[in-house]
């Protein structure tokens, strides 16, 4: 015999997951957003210090 408590949880739990499973893809576009931020900040300390985005990635000689 189910008791009004244990409907309780099974109702909390099930909000859980969805709030979970609607939050998920909105977090993964921000950590993707984020990775990329990282990425071209990173490209950009490269580029001041004399590197060169090219394969293989050099070091511009100083004239």
């Amino acid at each position: 015999m189910t008791t009004t408590g244990d409907s309780v949880k099974r109702v909390r739990k099930l909000f859980y997951l969805a709030i979970f499973l609607l939050a998920a893809p909105a977090l993964s576009g921000c950590l993707l957003l984020a990775a990329g931020g990282a990425g071209a900040y990173g490209g950009y300390k490269m580029k001041e210090e004399g590197y060169t985005v090219q394969n293989p990635v050099t070091k511009e000689k100083s004239r």
